[in-house]
């Protein structure tokens, strides 16, 4: 499930798939997404890069044509590969650095930047 904040320039999606679930936060305003992988009880973090990661306003289109068409092809479809390597536990000035809305996702987690 996706859900748009428009006027927090927030996105939040849930995928719920057994092992393979996870939670998301696009964080428009502070520049970073955030996925707690379930899984493995652990967050990963990385900066927004505007030529891979569509605009907040372009997302609910595209979520939308998804639905609707059940196949997009987009260039904008993006799949990351996240390779473990140093973690850190979220400290103050992380979290004043990425913003609540990720402290809410990620706090008590290893954090993969």
């Amino acid at each position: 499930t996706m859900t748009i904040h428009n006027e927090n320039h927030i996105v939040e999606v849930h995928v719920r798939s057994g092992v393979y679930s996870s939670d998301t936060i696009f964080d428009y305003s502070r520049g970073y997404i955030a996925t707690k992988l379930l899984s493995q009880k652990a967050c990963f973090i990385m900066k927004i890069n505007k030529d891979y990661i569509p605009e907040l306003q372009e997302i609910g289109r595209l979520a939308f044509e998804r639905k609707t068409m059940k196949k997009l092809y987009s260039p904008k479809n993006v799949w990351v590969q996240f390779q473990s390597g140093h973690s850190v536990f979220g400290n103050f000035k992380d979290w004043l650095f990425y913003g609540r809305p990720i402290e809410q996702l990620c706090a008590g987690l290893p954090l993969y930047q």
